[in-house]
C-alpha cells in the first residue's frame, strides 16, 4: 500500500475518548492515551503530502529497545491485523492525514511506549507516548478472564472490602483502592523501575514485562519497603511514632502519593492488610485481575515444618518463644493468570503476598503460588507454595514450657485449627464469600489428611516428628477433661468483657482441677502487649459434670492496655490432678463504636449533599480530639478531615 509522504513534524490525534471506551480504560483521568494489549487502537496523523513510500511504524519501550528482548517492534501497513505481532491497518486518508488502526500482539512487553513513523529514508518522526497495560477482556492474554462481571470487579473496581478481626467474629471495612485516581498509573510505573530486579538488569526486567507472573512477583517484593526501599515499611510493634497506625490507613491512594512526594522513601505504616490493598491498587491498574483475600488463624511456619509451635507457661501466659506463630487474620492477594510453566490445572486464581513475613530467593517477596498447587499439596512447585500452604494448613503444637529447667511438655496438638473462614469480597456486592473450599479440602477429612501427609512427604519429612517432638502416642494421650470460653453479653470497646469459663469432666470419676488464668492485649499477630487480668481457681468436677465459671474483666481495667488492635487473648492451664494439662483459649476482638450516616436530601452528580455522621460516646467519660475522615473516589478531592 502506499502511503502519505512526511514534509514535517506530526500532530496526532490519539482519539483518547473513543480508545479508551474500547479498551475499557475510561476511568483513568490522563491526557495520555492508555490502551490495552492484543487489541486495536486507532490514531489519526497530519503533516503529510501524497505518497510515495511505504510508512514503516517504530514502537519502542525500556532503557534499550531492542527486537531481541522485544521491546522493538517496526511495522509496516498491511491489509489485516496481525495475531502474531505489531501491525497497521489503513483506516482512512484524506489530503494531508492519515488515520491507522494499530495492533499490539497479546503478550506484549506492558509499559510506556514511544511510537514514530518513517516514510522512506527520511528519519523517524515520533507521533507521542502511549501506555500499555494487560488485557483481561482478550482471549489470547495470559490474564484472560471470561467472566465479564468479574472483569468489572477485579480491574474496575476502585472501591472494596476488607475482611478482619478473628474467626469468631469477623468484621469487614471498606478500603479505596483509587487504581484510576490522579497519576497513580505513573506511580505503578515507576514502582517497577524502581524494583531490585529493575536495578540489576533494566534490559532484561522490561523485557519479562510481558509475564504477569513475572511482574506479580517483583511487586509484592517492592509494595513492602524490606531490601529495595519499597512503598511501604512495615511495624507490628504497636508503636507508630514518626509515622501513622496502620489502622488509620482508609486508601492506596494517600500511601501511593506520599511515597512519590517524599522522594521515595517508604511510607510510615503498615501491616497485612495494607501490603495487600497496596498491591491490589497496583495490579489492578496494570490491568491484572486482583482481589485481597483474608486468612483467619493464618499460621506463620517459619522453619518449613508445617507445624507451628506456640509455649506457654505454668500460669498459662503464652510466651514469645521460637520463630512460629499464629496470626488472628492475615491478608494477600489472588491474581488471575495462566501458568505455563506449571500447565493449564495450575492457571486461575495464584496467591501474592506483599507482606514481608519470610525471605524468597534471598529478598521479601512471595508468590505466585498456584491455588490448586496448595490445595493439592503440590509444595515442591513455584512459587512459595510450602509457605502458602502452611498459612491455611499447618497442624498447630501447643508446649507448656519450663523457663528453669529448659523442658517442654506438649499439652495437645490439633490439625483443624489453622485456616478457617478464608474470605473475600463477593463480585458486585459487599458480602463476604468464604472461599476455604478452593484452598484445602474440608478439615478434618480423610482427603485433607491424605493431602497433609502428601505435602510432608514431598518436603523430605514423611510423617515423623522432629526428633525433639514427643511420640506419637504422647500426642494421641486424651484429656480428662474439656473446656471453652463462652462470650456472655457484647464484645465492645467500652463495656465489661463478660465471658464464662466452661470445664466439662470427660470420665466416670471426680477430678481435682487446679486453674491458671490470664488475660493479655495482643496485637492482630496475637503477639502479648500488656497483661490486663490474671486469677487461678481450683475445682472439682463430679463424674461427667459440667461447670460454669463467670468471668468479667471491667472496661477500666483493660481501658489503658488495650492496643489499637483491639484484641485480647484469655487463656486458661488446667492442671489436672493425676491428669494430662489441657489448655483453654480464646481470641476476642472488640468492636469499635458505631457510627452512622444519614444522606439528608436527594444526591445528585455535580450538587451538594448534606451527610450528617452521627456518633455515640460508649464511655463514661468525655472523648476529647476526635477527628473524623472521609474518603471517597471522585466525591472527594483527597481527604476530608473534621476535628
Amino acid at each position: 500500500i502506499s502511503a502519505l509522504h512526511l514534509n514535517c513534524q506530526p500532530s496526532t490525534d490519539w482519539h483518547l475518548k473513543e480508545n479508551a471506551k474500547e479498551h475499557h480504560t475510561s476511568k483513568f483521568s490522563s491526557e495520555e492515551l492508555i490502551v490495552r494489549r492484543g487489541q486495536a487502537f486507532t490514531i489519526t496523523f497530519n503533516g503529510t503530502e501524497r505518497p510515495e513510500q511505504n510508512l514503516i511504524f517504530i514502537a519502542e519501550t525500556g532503557p534499550k529497545p531492542s527486537k531481541t528482548t522485544k521491546t522493538l517492534a517496526t511495522f509496516d501497513i498491511s491489509s489485516t491485523a496481525s495475531k502474531e505481532g505489531w501491525s497497521a491497518v489503513l483506516q482512512s486518508t484524506s489530503s494531508n492525514s492519515v488515520s491507522i488502526s494499530i495492533s499490539s500482539p497479546h503478550n506484549a512487553v506492558i509499559g510506556r511506549y514511544r511510537l514514530s513513523v518513517q516514510s522512506g529514508s527520511s528519519s523517524p518522526a515520533v507521533l507521542g507516548t502511549f501506555v500499555l497495560l494487560f488485557n483481561p477482556w482478550s482471549s489470547g492474554d495470559d490474564v484472560f478472564m471470561p467472566n465479564k462481571a468479574e472483569c468489572e470487579e477485579y480491574v474496575l473496581e476502585e472501591f472494596g472490602m476488607i475482611f478482619a478481626g478473628n474467626k469468631n467474629r469477623i468484621s469487614g471495612f471498606g478500603w479505596n483502592f483509587g487504581q484510576f485516581q490522579g497519576d497513580t498509573l505513573n506511580i505503578c510505573l515507576s514502582i517497577l523501575d524502581r524494583s531490585l530486579y529493575y536495578r540489576q538488569d533494566p534490559v532484561t526486567d522490561v523485557s519479562h514485562r510481558h509475564d504477569p507472573k513475572y511482574l506479580g512477583r517483583v511487586l509484592s517484593a517492592m509494595v513492602n519497603a524490606n531490601d529495595d526501599q519499597g512503598v511501604v515499611l512495615g511495624n507490628w510493634s504497636g508503636k507508630y511514632e514518626g509515622g501513622k497506625n496502620p489502622s488509620s490507613w482508609t486508601g492506596s491512594g494517600e500511601i501511593l502519593q506520599s511515597w512519590k512526594k517524599s522522594g521515595f522513601k517508604p511510607v510510615k505504616y503498615g501491616q497485612c492488610w495494607v501490603f495487600a490493598a497496596v498491591l491490589t491498587t497496583v495490579l489492578r491498574c496494570l490491568g491484572i485481575p486482583t482481589r485481597t483475600i483474608t486468612n483467619f488463624s493464618s499460621a506463620h511456619d517459619a522453619d518449613g515444618n508445617l507445624r507451628v509451635d506456640e509455649y506457654y507457661d505454668a500460669d498459662g501466659n503464652h510466651l514469645e518463644k521460637g520463630a512460629d506463630s499464629v496470626w488472628n487474620f492475615h491478608v494477600w492477594n489472588e491474581s488471575w493468570f495462566t501458568r505455563n510453566d506449571l500447565g493449564p490445572s495450575y492457571s486461575g486464581w495464584q496467591i501474592l503476598d506483599a507482606t514481608p513475613q519470610e525471605p524468597s530467593g534471598g529478598i521479601y517477596q512471595c508468590g505466585p503460588a498456584s491455588r490448586y498447587a496448595i490445595k493439592e499439596g503440590e509444595v515442591d512447585l513455584d512459587y512459595d507454595v510450602t509457605f502458602v500452604f502452611a498459612e491455611v494448613n499447618a497442624d498447630s503444637m501447643y508446649w507448656n514450657y519450663d523457663s528453669a529447667t529448659g523442658k517442654k511438655t506438649l499439652i495437645f496438638s490439633k490439625s483443624t485449627e489453622i485456616g478457617t473462614s478464608i474470605s473475600t469480597k463477593a463480585v458486585g456486592r459487599d458480602d463476604r464469600v468464604d472461599v476455604t473450599s478452593d484452598y484445602k479440602y474440608e478439615e478434618g477429612s480423610a482427603k485433607e489428611r491424605d493431602i497433609f501427609k502428601k505435602a510432608r512427604k514431598k518436603l523430605g519429612l514423611e510423617d515423623k516428628f522432629d526428633p525433639t517432638a514427643p511420640k506419637l502416642e504422647e500426642i494421641e494421650q486424651k484429656p480428662d477433661i474439656s473446656g471453652k470460653f463462652k462470650v456472655a453479653g457484647s464484645l465492645e470497646v467500652g463495656k465489661d468483657l463478660n465471658l464464662l469459663l466452661v470445664l466439662e469432666n470427660l470420665q466416670s470419676d471426680a477430678k481435682t482441677v487446679n486453674v491458671n488464668m490470664t488475660a493479655w492485649s495482643t496485637l492482630y499477630t496475637r503477639k502479648r502487649v500488656n497483661q490486663i487480668w490474671k486469677d487461678s481457681m481450683s475445682v472439682t468436677l463430679a463424674p461427667k459434670e459440667e461447670k460454669q465459671f463467670p468471668i468479667k474483666i471491667k472496661y477500666p481495667e483493660y481501658q489503658q492496655q488495650l492496643t489499637t488492635d483491639k484484641t485480647i487473648q484469655v487463656t486458661a492451664l488446667c492442671h489436672v490432678e493425676d491428669g494430662i494439662q489441657v489448655l483453654v483459649k480464646r481470641n476476642i476482638t472488640l468492636d469499635d463504636p458505631a457510627i452512622d450516616i444519614q444522606v439528608l436530601g436527594e444526591a445528585k452528580v455535580n450538587k451538594e449533599v448534606v451527610v450528617e455522621v452521627a456518633f455515640t460516646n460508649p464511655i463514661d467519660a468525655e472523648v476529647k480530639d476526635c477527628v473524623l475522615q472521609v474518603e471517597g473516589s471522585d466525591l472527594l478531592q483527597g481527604i476530608l478531615e473534621l476535628r
